[in-house]
Order: structure tokens, then C-alpha cells, then sequence
């Protein structure tokens, strides 16, 4: 009797598991004793950038209006180049990781958009100024005509570029560029309109053409672009 009334346990215990198992009330499946086979991976959150610098109050990478010529590019980082050409002694193609590595500056500068808003961001990335002179830029050289993934086209003078300190930026509030906001580089443009800011570079030029126009300086933008002095022509 003692037997058939263990063996009638063990079959009542059986049935039970069976059944929370069935219902979904069973322990989950385990890999190496440890976590189960499908725990859900974690969702990344968005990056945490930096809203306050030395007392200075910024704004959002949320805060800025798209306004690109065909969108936000996709830049492969593997396979990308910042060449520096033209009346240079050393032309230049650089890598992505090339380009990071180069010495970085932090400015905090105000974004001024011809369309009435504007931004206030800590940018850090590598002085163009490096760059030329890496490349060896030739003193026949007046300006520099940077050109983005998209087609998109500007130009400024070597002197305001390297007396500006001006950035060609990798960061903005300490963030990696997104790709909407120009990954992997974006002109700093300072005390200019934002037409100047041009997004996804992948070329600058040395040039001695000063009578080159970019994409809105051919549509009648100013091609100095200077703040103080309005941007139509």
C-alpha cells in the first residue's frame, strides 16, 4: 500500500508541474544554470549630453529644425574620408579615427539660422586650422570650399578659419553627432549664419577662387555670411 501511494504522489506531483508549465507558471529555461534563454536585452537610452557648462545653459540636440537639402545622411564611420585637396603640399585622406585622434577644442557658440532660431551648443572636435596645416596648405591659398555627403557646398577665407580657431566638430554637448546633426563632422561657423554650418563634410578644398558661390550663395545668400551684416546679398 505504502508503494502505490508513492507512486500515485509522484504522478499527482508530475501532473501539477505539467500543468504550470502548460500554463505558462513554470520556471523559464535556463542556459548554463544561469540567466533564461530569452531574457530580453536591455533598450539603449539616449545619450547624455551635457545641458550646463561653466554656468553656461545649452540647448538640446532636440532643439534644432531639420532644414537639410536631401535629409540626414548615413555615413558609413568604416569606410568614410575627410580629404583635404587642392593647393596643399600633401593632400589628405583621413580616416574617421584619424581625424578624432587630432587634438580637440571645446567652444560653447550660439547657431544663428536665417529662418529666425537659434542654438546654443558646447562643440568639440579638431581646429581646421590643423588640418591645413597638416596638409600643408600654400600661401596661394585664399579659401576653403567644403563640400558634404549630400552635395551641399560653402566657402570661407583661411584667415577667418584660422583666426577663429574655427572647429570642425565630432561632438555637441559632449554626444558623439547623431546622424541628423551631420555625423561625423560639422563646421563651427562662428558669428556666422547658419548656412555656413555645413553638415557631413567630407572635403576641404585650398583654394584661390574667391569668386566661388556654395549651394545658397548661388541662390542669392551672402557669400560672407557675417552676422552682423545680414545674409542677403
Amino acid at each position: 500500500m505504502r508503494g502505490s501511494r508513492g507512486l500515485a504522489l509522484v504522478a499527482v506531483g508530475l501532473s501539477l508541474a505539467l500543468a504550470l508549465v502548460v500554463a505558462g507558471c513554470g520556471a523559464p529555461a535556463t542556459i548554463d544554470g544561469g540567466a533564461p534563454k530569452d531574457t530580453p536585452k536591455p533598450t539603449p537610452l539616449a545619450p547624455n549630453e551635457v545641458r550646463d557648462y561653466r554656468g553656461a545653459k545649452l540647448s538640446s540636440l532636440d532643439d534644432f529644425r531639420e532644414n537639410s537639402i536631401k535629409g540626414p545622411q548615413q555615413v558609413n564611420k568604416a569606410s568614410y574620408r575627410l580629404r583635404v585637396t587642392g593647393l596643399v603640399d600633401t593632400p589628405l585622406s583621413l580616416t574617421y579615427e584619424e581625424v578624432v585622434a587630432l587634438p580637440a577644442y571645446q567652444k560653447v557658440i550660439e547657431l544663428n539660422c536665417v529662418e529666425g532660431w537659434s542654438v546654443t551648443i558646447l562643440w568639440e572636435g579638431p581646429k581646421v586650422a590643423d588640418l591645413l596645416d597638416r596638409a600643408g596648405a600654400k600661401s596661394s591659398g585664399r579659401i576653403a570650399i567644403f563640400r558634404a555627403a549630400d552635395g551641399y557646398s560653402t566657402s570661407l577665407p583661411l584667415d577667418y578659419l584660422r583666426n577663429n580657431d574655427i572647429l570642425l566638430a565630432s561632438k555637441m554637448n559632449s554626444v558623439v553627432l547623431p546622424p541628423e546633426r551631420g555625423f561625423p563632422f560639422q563646421l563651427v561657423a562662428e558669428e556666422r549664419w547658419g548656412y555656413k554650418w555645413i553638415k557631413w563634410v567630407e572635403e576641404i578644398e585650398v583654394s584661390d577662387d574667391i569668386a566661388f558661390r556654395g549651394y545658397w550663395e548661388q541662390r542669392g545668400y551672402s557669400n560672407d555670411g557675417d552676422l552682423q551684416k545680414g545674409f542677403g546679398n
